[in-house]
């Protein structure tokens, strides 16, 4: 009698396990062609709990990583909450593609930010992790030239941990001293700062952050009472240390760095302002897309009339840089000198 029963359970543990196998492998086989696995529809097909459904698709999650750490190819299944079920993201849809490398690789090197040494490992890093072996050379061969010829930010500094850790502060609302070096008269100052955003612009990075107004008044701060935060270079920052003390800014009055970025030019702080003025230059595509708040008001044979709102001072550095191509306008349409 044992004996049968012991035969009638073996067999019944084999139906399930070759139940469960045909379960795992039917879900999975949907997984690859695209369809969408609801639990609650696959555990009334296949007679069992939603529990069950869960452990075939964590058992398919680990097959995918084990295979994805012997061919390097990371399929995932995730959950969509639009669709309300798990389906597959194929590994073309979240690699770089070889030219998505390239460009990057081309970008990191021209924005010249980095120390030599530290731009060599991030370019090598780009290259093995996002690119097949078997197109690596091709890559390292159109940066190689340059790379070699690769010039390093005049300051030396390696500053991407404290950018880390400035990002955190920001994250968390949490301010930050800091002991930083003004180029205006070669001193090193102390600050107490709210942290609201990181930029890059022009070779550098740049700490946005808001400061006490006693300070300003104690440095001479040309614009005082202003809703906009004071710019500091990350790698003049010579030390800092995150404080426990929090902030918090009201949302309606929160800063976003996109529409700031937008008006600012080389990252030189002041007031909002509306510049006018005639390009007679040859693209005026660039100047729209070096002032992205720009519109052309009118034009004719000669140029176009182009008005701005801009943020702080650089917008004069940049519009000298243009030489004859531009003259600036007051708001009756007239030059000036």
């Amino acid at each position: 009698m044992e004996c049968f029963i012991c035969s009638v359970r073996e067999k019944a543990m084999e139906e399930a396990k070759r139940d469960k196998v045909e379960r795992v492998l039917s879900i999975y086989t949907k997984l690859l062609n695209g369809y969408v696995i609801n639990k609650a529809n696959e555990a009334g097909k296949y007679g069992v709990n939603e529990r069950s459904i869960q452990r075939d698709i964590d058992e398919i999650r680990n097959f995918l990583d084990e295979d994805t750490e012997g061919t390097g190819a990371a399929n995932l299944v995730i959950y969509d909450r639009a669709r309300k079920g798990y389906r597959l993201e194929h590994a073309d849809k979240i690699k770089l593609k070889d030219s998505e490398v390239l460009a990057l690789c081309k970008i990191l090197l021209d924005s010249r930010a980095f120390v030599r040494e530290e731009m060599t490992d991030m370019l090598e890093r780009l290259v093995v992790c996002c690119v097949p072996e078997s197109n690596q050379k091709l890559v390292r061969d159109l940066i190689r030239n340059e790379e070699f010829h690769y010039v390093e930010p005049r300051h030396g500094t390696r500053f991407m941990d404290t950018m880390w850790d400035i990002g955190q502060a920001i994250r968390e609302c949490r301010q930050i001293e800091m002991d930083y070096y003004r180029m205006k008269d070669k001193a090193v100052v102390s600050r107490k700062v709210k942290p609201v955003a990181i930029m890059f612009s022009e070779f550098y990075f740049y700490l946005t952050a808001f400061i006490d107004e006693k300070d300003k008044v104690r440095d001479d701060f040309d614009v005082l009472n202003d809703s906009f935060p004071t710019i500091y270079r990350i790698d003049r920052i010579r030390k800092m240390k995150v404080l426990n003390e929090k902030f918090h800014i009201p949302y309606h009055s929160r800063f976003e760095e996109g529409e700031f970025r937008k008006r600012i030019q080389f990252m030189y702080g002041g007031k909002i302002q509306r510049v006018k003025f005639y390009y007679s230059g040859q693209d005026v595509d660039a100047v729209l897309d070096r002032l992205p708040t720009a519109v052309i008001l009118d034009e004719d044979a000669g140029g176009y009339v182009i008005q701005a709102e801009v943020f702080g001072k650089g917008i004069d550095m940049w519009l000298r840089s243009q030489g004859d191509n531009v003259k600036i306008m007051d708001e009756r349409g007239g030059y000036l000198l």
